[in-house]
């Protein structure tokens, strides 16, 4: 079994990482940035600012290096292509979005509808995150 070409998940991890960041802004900034700022405010929280961005920022990254990790490591079992990095991810999205979404939700941090609307959001955009990451990825 070929070993894991660590070029080619940096490559594509950061670029899976570029699709993660930019899709978070537009959905916590125009699509999402006023119902947000009420549900912070619901909870006498502050707005999300600088050092909490930078943190999203650095998290989106690795999230993209992860999720073309975790298809090139799948890679052999299922075979290259779109529908292994579709199931990577998938199980990148259960673990990092689904189940901290249920834990704010069981917490009522946010509404329901807000978590909704970012499970499917996310869903879409790992996807396509790892469609392209994965698009970049080859062995070495």
């Amino acid at each position: 079994m070929a070993s894991i070409n660590t070029r080619g998940v940096i490559l594509g991890g950061v670029v899976a990482g570029f699709v993660i960041n930019i899709s978070e802004y537009v959905l916590n900034e125009p699509v999402l940035g006023g119902q947000m700022a009420e549900a912070l405010t619901a909870h006498n929280l502050p707005p999300i600012g600088g050092s909490a961005i930078a943190l999203f920022l650095i998290l989106g990254f690795a999230l993209g290096l992860v999720l073309v990790w975790l298809y090139a490591a799948i890679r052999p079992r299922f075979g290259p292509g779109p529908k292994t990095a579709a199931i990577a991810g998938v199980v990148v999205w259960f673990l990092a979005y689904f189940t901290s979404s249920l834990n704010f939700g069981a917490i009522g941090l946010l509404p329901a509808r807000l978590l909704l609307i970012g499970l499917v959001w996310g869903l879409v955009e790992l996807i396509v995150a790892s469609l392209v990451g994965g698009w970049l990825y080859s062995e070495a």
